[in-house]
């Protein structure tokens, strides 16, 4: 494809804005707490909107799309669990963790927060949480990597070498500089773009085939079998597994660390009702284009082909129906969402080796300076192996981001909400849930015992062994059960 001026143009203010927003936020930055946190002085709608644009990323625009190309209606038991998943996410967990968080030494990560939960003194939680941070991370922020290498092979023309470099360079820069604050704002506008750009390309797709009911007819003709919600499973127990696999997705909100944050970042927990409806309407509209871009686009594109092609039909569409500034805009929104979730996932893990593992393996105590610094050296280490990870051009964006949903779900989903709502809970409790929860899916992905999406097994796990070892531990000290009632009368009010 040529490269026309126009979509250069295009291209270029975009990323042009996206840098001018880390630098200006390099200057705000001033401690640990505004750069990790941005100072828990969040709105509503920067909340909900940088939230949902760094969950959903770049295997929204591509990774689901291309699997609904594939296997077509089935697709949409995906996003029923991802709603699901979103809805009981922000109605149970944030407003509780945004005040426990706070309630528990102002807790700055996801481990920060276990450990001051239940007041542990010891080393193995947070270095624990830490190593399955960057494990996770790594996979989750190649698969962006991977989406970002596509996007500008079918664009330009690109080597996907070179693809990789140019994705991984803009994402670095501004998570460099400015941190959350950055992140945010920069994901608020990538989430804005995201949602306009998955309506506009399904729908203009629509209008050129002559409407609706003759698209329903081609679909109907050329892909009936895209028509089935069941799929094409071979037997029950199959098809049973399928679904379960699929609606298990939303499983994996419980312990995403880069959406966790948001939570704990709004300024009043008490926006959080109306920042809940914002996200939800953008997730249900959003994941329902999506899934629809795939099915459009098998018709619209039947030359695809199977494979990993499939994930990028949303860009050749998009170049289709589109003169060269407007799909230029459109690619700016896939490339929003590439570097929204890869910038949340490179600061999440920056701040977790600075704060969780960092903080307890010198041997001295270190400064907000110190700790930036290294969050910033961290951001850098990260990308650079992400980058050797992504070097595949072959690899499927939604089975990496699957992978390490997955871990991320089960190695702090159960511990996430058992901490929350059980007073009963004791450290060695949620270490062994962690534990447990991580290894699995770790060990399960590697056999793929019965087919079974391994979050499944893996919050199953985590979830007993918290149980069961908390009731053989002592239980937790007044201190800490005051503190848990203390956060619990605050979500009340």
């Amino acid at each position: 494809m040529h490269t026309q001026t126009s979509v250069i143009v295009a291209f270029a203010l975009y990323l042009g804005l996206m840098m001018y927003i880390g630098i200006y936020y390099y200057r705000k930055s001033k401690n640990l707490s505004d750069y990790i946190l941005g100072g828990r002085q969040l709105g509503p709608w920067i909340t909900s909107m940088s939230a949902e644009a760094s969950d959903m990323s770049g295997w929204m625009l591509m990774g689901l799309p291309g699997f609904a190309y594939a296997s077509g209606l089935s697709a949409i038991w995906i996003a029923i669990g991802l709603a699901a998943g979103t809805w009981l996410n922000w109605v149970f967990v944030s407003k509780r963790l945004r005040n426990h968080t706070e309630v528990a030494s102002n807790s700055l990560t996801i481990p920060d927060y276990l450990r001051n939960r239940f007041h542990d003194t010891g080393k193995a939680l947070p270095i624990i949480s830490a190593l399955f941070i960057v494990i996770f991370f790594l996979i989750y922020t190649s698969s962006g990597f991977v989406a970002g290498g596509k996007l500008f092979t079918t664009i330009f023309g690109l080597d996907y070498l070179t693809s990789l470099f140019i994705t991984a360079g803009v994402v670095i820069f501004y998570t460099f500089l400015g941190g959350f604050l950055a992140v945010s704002w920069t994901d608020f506008i990538q989430g804005m773009m995201m949602f306009f750009a998955i309506l506009l390309v399904p729908t203009t797709a629509v209008i050129a085939m002559h409407g609706p009911v003759n698209t329903a007819a081609l679909i109907e003709s050329e892909f009936p079998q895209g028509l089935s919600v069941l799929g094409s499973a071979p037997d029950t127990v199959t098809l049973v597994i399928g679904i379960i696999s699929s609606l298990a997705w939303g499983l994996g909100y419980f312990g995403q660390p880069h959406i966790l944050v948001r939570f704990m970042a709004i300024s009043d927990s008490k926006e959080l009702t109306k920042a809940t409806r914002i996200a939800m309407t953008w997730v249900i509209i959003s994941l329902s284009a999506a899934v629809a871009v795939g099915l459009v686009g098998r018709v619209y594109l039947p030359e695809l082909l199977e494979g990993a092609k499939a994930e990028t039909v949303f860009l050749v569409m998009s170049e289709s129906l589109f003169s060269p500034f407007i799909a230029g805009l459109i690619w700016s929104a896939v490339l929003a969402a590439i570097m929204s979730t890869s910038s949340a996932q490179l600061l999440v893990t920056a701040s977790s080796v600075a704060q969780d593992l960092y903080k307890n393996l010198v041997g001295h105590r270190p400064g907000d300076r110190e700790l930036i610094l290294v969050s910033r050296i961290t951001v850098l280490i990260v990308a650079a192996i992400a980058l050797s990870l992504a070097l595949n051009p072959d690899s499927y964006i939604l089975t990496m981001v699957a992978y390490a949903w997955a871990g991320f779900g089960a190695a702090f989903g159960p511990a996430i909400l058992i901490s929350l709502f059980w007073r009963r809970m004791t450290r060695l409790g949620c270490v062994a849930g962690v534990t447990v929860g991580g290894l699995t899916v770790l060990i399960w992905k590697q056999f793929g015992w019965f087919g079974l999406y391994e979050i499944v097994p893996g919050f199953l796990f985590a979830a007993i062994a918290i149980v069961v070892v908390s009731l053989l531990d002592a239980p937790p000290s007044k201190a800490i059960t005051d503190e848990f009632d203390e956060a619990q009368r605050r979500h009340i009010l």
